[in-house]
């Protein structure tokens, strides 16, 4: 079993109509992905709206949810600033998060020996293991698998990596050439699969807000051999996949409409992000219907 569990969900952060964060309505929410599937969340990620989040909102949010559920908690503390992510990670651990995720430093584009020296930094502030976050669609950086390979096998805490890069044939050299005590997680949904096929040992999703009983199905499906099985449960899941962002919606509006369409409220995105266009609901509606018929028709 992998360290935090196969099926961990990126979580939204809820905000009342004002556009305030709302704690219970968080508590709500991680309590719901629990029960419906999730072996563990992460906090104020990419899909956390952190980037508009205030540290004092965010340091409430890890407080809030850690104390609401029994699964592992990853606390997303690490920013484009070495000292910033200190602090956090300091804060996110007195909090008591299972972990911690820290994602290359965005827009300052550092070099090879930048990124790596500030993740030595900010894992060197906690005994938590550190999952690192490669997406260098949002970062403007790849990390790169020298610098991968070097924090895996120099720093005793950097276990895990979330994997947003979409080159599942360096993730496989990664894989290959860690130690075996180094987790690789799917950070791209569509992704999932061909990741697994290389050694991944789960996902951290964002249609696993909604798809998690599905998604520990394909797990299953993989783990005992049944490979036809897993690409069934995968096709079923493209609809879901393809909904979760695009240009004209981008990752986590639509994962907000699909939960207040669920009946969980997390109120929309703070700007820049911003309300939804009409479309996303209509495209919800549509996405959890196909997804409830598989259900009633699998059950």
């Amino acid at each position: 079993m992998a360290r935090f569990g196969q099926v961990i969900t990126a979580m939204v952060t809820p905000f009342d109509a004002a556009g305030r964060l709302d704690l219970d309505g968080a508590r709500r929410l991680a309590r719901w992905l629990q029960d419906n599937g999730n072996d563990g969340l992460v906090i104020a990620g990419t899909t956390g709206e952190a980037p508009v989040l205030t540290d004092d909102e965010r340091l409430s949010l890890f407080a809030a949810v850690i104390e609401a559920v029994t699964i592992p908690v990853i606390a997303g503390s690490g920013t484009n600033d070495t000292l910033h992510s200190i602090h956090m990670t300091k804060e996110a651990t007195k909090l008591g998060a299972a972990g911690v995720l820290v994602v290359a430093p965005y827009y300052n584009r550092p070099p090879q020996s930048g990124i790596d020296a500030h993740i030595r930094a900010v894992a060197g502030a906690t005994d938590l293991p550190v999952v690192v976050y490669d997406i260098p669609v949002r970062t403007g950086r790849k990390i790169a698998t020298s610098t991968l390979l070097t924090l895996a096998r120099e720093v005793p805490n950097v276990l895990a990596l979330k994997d947003a890069a979409g080159n599942p044939g360096e993730t496989a050299n990664v894989i290959a050439q860690a130690p075996s005590s180094f987790e690789v997680y799917s950070g791209d949904d569509g992704l999932t699969l061909p990741l697994l096929s290389v050694g991944a040992v789960g996902v951290i999703g964002v249609a696993t807000h909604w798809s998690a009983p599905e998604h520990q199905e394909m797990f299953r499906a993989w783990a005992a051999g049944d490979v036809a099985g897993a690409r069934a449960v995968n096709q079923a899941l493209l609809e879901s996949f393809s909904y979760e962002t695009g240009d004209d919606s981008p990752n986590p509006i639509p994962s907000k409409v699909m939960m207040n369409h669920l009946g969980v409220p997390v109120g929309q995105c703070r700007l820049p992000m911003g309300p939804p266009a009409d479309f996303v609901l209509e495209r919800a509606k549509k996405v959890w219907a196909n997804l409830e018929a598989r259900r009633n028709k699998v059950a």
